[in-house]
């Protein structure tokens, strides 16, 4: 029953992320590997707010939107210094690890004496706390809620639209520049939430916790991706849905001796394979094995009827 509470916990927190990668990978189609930096940004956020005495809700959402800039200025190297999308993000990330450092004034900082959103009166149902649970999801909820209203605006039909065909946004008069820069902007601002709420959850911020977050994050897309092919659920449930099971694979794995060091090796390898499957590449090479011992069986038959 822990294991299950752990890797809902940790899926939930995993999905707010998730539904800001969601938004570059997905809809807009930037490969933005802001995500990296705004991540731990909202932990080094929040761990500098938190000792300086500041409310853990307000601290906690300041900090998300200190990390929106991050994706703030990935838009604008993009858009008005016309430099690629990816390498926009890879600058803005490597700046940022630095822009952590500052903030915290150290590598990593503990905030077990701190009072964060977590420290709640105890919600025990048959012996086990469940107010951390209880917390993630309501906020994992209004986001989802948010998020799926916000997709249903005329701002919403434009962010889907730079991925889709940029040429329309023109077509109706848009900025596509504004509106990239708005989608970064809210995918960071989600980033930067689940890092701060993630410091919070472990007890410390770390400046290298954000180190393969975006490949983590497209794990659990394609993953989910791939397994709900052929089913509808809608944005908002593909990506929590991709980060809950792509959560509890890494417990899984870690229960099965595997250690911690080697979780970046272990979700490299669940992208690899994911992207094979979502690409039909692993398909096509069952199907053309398949194709080959029908070939087989076929000449052997020949054979036996010649002989």
């Amino acid at each position: 029953m822990g294991i299950f509470i752990s890797i809902l916990e940790q899926g939930t927190l995993f999905a707010i992320m998730c539904l800001g990668i969601y938004i570059t990978y997905k809809i807009m189609d930037f490969a933005d590997m802001t995500v990296d930096g705004t991540f731990p940004m909202g932990a080094a956020g929040v761990a500098l707010l938190l000792s300086r005495g500041v409310n853990p809700f307000l601290a906690t959402f300041l900090a998300a939107l200190i990390g929106s800039c991050g994706g703030i200025i990935t838009g604008l190297i993009h858009t008005k210094l016309g430099v690629n999308k990816l390498m926009s993000g890879i600058l803005v990330m490597t700046g940022l690890y630095s822009i952590n450092l500052r903030i915290m004034g150290r590598a990593n900082m503990p905030l077990f004496t701190y009072k964060t959103v977590f420290s709640l009166p105890e919600v025990e149902v048959a012996g086990i706390n469940l107010s951390t649970l209880l917390l993630i999801t309501a906020i994992l909820l209004v986001l989802k809620v948010l998020y799926d209203l916000f997709f249903g605006t005329k701002l919403g039909f434009f962010l889907r639209a730079v991925g889709d065909n940029e040429a329309i946004l023109e077509s109706l008069s848009s900025d596509s520049h504004k509106v990239k820069i708005i989608g970064l902007a809210i995918a960071n601002f989600l980033a930067a939430l689940s890092g701060a709420l993630t410091a919070q959850y472990q007890g410390y911020s770390d400046i290298g916790m954000g180190v393969g977050t975006t490949v983590m994050g497209l794990a659990a897309i394609i993953i989910a991706l791939s397994i709900f092919k052929h089913v509808s659920l809608g944005m908002s449930n593909l990506a929590i849905t991709g980060a809950l099971i792509y959560k509890a694979i890494l417990i899984i794995v870690l229960g099965w001796g595997i250690e911690p060091n080697e979780f970046k090796l272990v979700s490299a390898a669940a992208v690899v394979v994911a992207l094979g499957f979502s690409g039909g590449a692993l398909k096509k090479t069952k199907k053309s094995k398949k194709a080959e011992g029908r070939v087989l069986n076929a000449s052997d038959k020949r054979t036996v009827q010649e002989l």
